[in-house]
Parts: structure tokens; C-alpha cells; sequence
């Protein structure tokens, strides 16, 4: 008895990984909807989340507000604002998937390693569950070195123009800026592993890596300044210097690995 509608079925793949190009973007809708399903549950536990991730995100904002001499303090307490009939809406919606985003992490780079692997070798499907470990480790240690930043980021930042101005945030646009720079250190810190994957491919080899040594100190230091949200020196350099450990790192990884 069929359960699965015959529409819904995914085709056998070809062991070789050989697929047309009607099969590929069949794989990739299937994909997708794998990943966005992974979010979608994963949002579920942000809304059961929801309060205690957004005291968390708040505490490097209150710090700041607690060196606010208290008779120029816009309020009584630390909090956010907002301006709209429906931005709280917003916000809450926002902030959960973005913890649903960070829990289905590893379903969303396995879907996205199981897509890349018709295309690659059986040796090198074997190594699914290192890359999907390395991967979401790597992720996580990039969001909590940003969020180990941030108190340094917003004194910079809330206090450039002097003690005579305050702050009145909003929160949409608070919880924007922590996102952002919490994608930012994530992403930035999956660096090695795409340099260990091209090196797997056979793109690039360790000599030419330690050829590109200088340009790609170079090319960080232009990405660091171009990528962080706040743009200032903190992040810029909490987000180098990790940076240019990992191409060393890809490196020795890559050698390890005989490219």
C-alpha cells in the first residue's frame, strides 16, 4: 500500500551520482523544503525560548545603559523601544526563527552537504559528518565570540558622540544589528572549511595557499571591515585575527589530508 503520494517521491539516485538537470533542481526543491521544515520546528522551541535568549541579547545592551549617568537616562529602566502597530510582532517573529535558524543549523548543512555529494566521490561523502560537526562547531564559536564582542562593540559605538547624547533604540533595529553580527562571525568563521573543501576538490592546492599567504591577509582585513554590521576596531579585529588562524589551520588541515 502507498502512503507517499507518487508526486511527492523522491527518485532513486544514481549511485554515481550522475543527475540530470530536471534531477538536480528536483534535489534542490527537496532540499530546501527539508531545510525549511528543520527551521520551522526549530522556531517552535524559539518560542518556548523566546524570553530568555532576549534577556541574554539584552544584558551587553543594559551594561551600556547602567554607565548612563541616571539623570540623563531616556527611561527608568533598560529597555527598547518600538514605533509601529505591528513591530512587535515583528520582532518576536524575528527573533524566533532566527533561533530556529541556529538550532536546525545541523539538519541545514547536512541537506546542504547531501546536495553537494552527487558530485563527489564515495571517499569524500565519508566525510559528511566531520564536515556537518566542524561546520555548526565553528558557527556556534563565531556567534559566541560575537556576542562576547558586543559589550565592547556598543560602548564604541552608543558612545562616539559624547555623554551628551543617549541612546533611544528601537528594538527591531537592535535585534537586527545583534543578528547580523552574529551571522557575520558565523559565517566568517566557516572560512576554513570551505578552503579545506576546495582544497578536497582539487581547486587549490597548499602551495598555492601559502603562495596567496599575504593577499590573503590582505583580502581578510577588506572582508572583516566590509562584513561587521558596527564596523568598529573591536569587532573588526575579534573577527581578523580568528580569521587568519583558520587559513593556517586550512593549511596544515589540507596537508593532513595529502592536497
Amino acid at each position: 500500500m502507498r502512503l507517499i503520494p507518487e508526486r511527492l517521491r523522491r527518485k532513486p539516485r544514481d549511485p554515481e551520482g550522475t543527475m540530470t538537470l530536471i534531477e538536480h533542481l528536483e534535489e534542490l526543491r527537496y532540499r530546501l523544503v527539508a531545510s525549511i521544515v528543520a527551521i520551522a520546528a526549530g522556531s517552535v522551541v524559539g518560542w518556548i525560548l523566546y524570553g530568555r535568549v532576549l534577556d541574554l541579547l539584552l544584558e551587553p545592551y543594559c551594561d551600556y545603559w547602567r554607565t548612563v549617568p541616571p539623570e540623563v537616562r531616556p527611561t527608568e529602566s533598560c529597555t527598547l523601544f518600538y514605533t509601529g502597530a505591528v513591530d512587535s510582532v515583528m520582532i518576536k517573529l524575528k527573533l524566533v526563527v532566527f533561533i530556529g535558524l541556529f538550532i536546525a543549523l545541523p539538519v541545514v548543512l547536512w541537506e546542504l552537504w547531501r546536495f553537494v555529494v552527487p558530485g563527489l566521490t564515495r571517499r569524500e561523502r565519508r566525510l559528511a559528518i566531520l564536515f556537518v560537526t566542524s561546520s555548526v562547531v565553528l558557527f556556534l564559536m563565531g556567534a559566541v565570540l560575537a556576542y562576547v564582542t558586543l559589550p565592547k562593540a556598543l560602548n564604541f559605538l552608543l558612545g562616539f558622540a559624547g555623554s551628551r547624547f543617549v541612546p533611544l533604540l528601537t528594538g527591531d533595529r537592535f535585534i537586527s544589528f545583534v543578528m547580523l553580527v552574529a551571522l557575520a562571525f558565523g559565517l566568517s568563521f566557516e572560512f576554513p572549511i570551505v578552503l579545506v573543501f576546495l582544497t578536497v576538490l582539487g581547486v587549490v592546492t597548499t602551495d598555492q595557499l601559502r603562495a596567496w599567504r599575504r593577499w590573503a591577509i590582505l583580502g581578510i582585513s577588506i572582508f572583516a571591515a566590509f562584513i561587521t554590521p558596527s564596523a568598529d576596531p573591536y569587532t573588526m579585529l575579534a573577527m581578523m585575527f580568528p580569521m587568519m588562524l583558520f587559513y593556517e589551520a586550512a593549511i596544515i588541515v589540507a596537508r593532513a589530508l595529502g592536497k
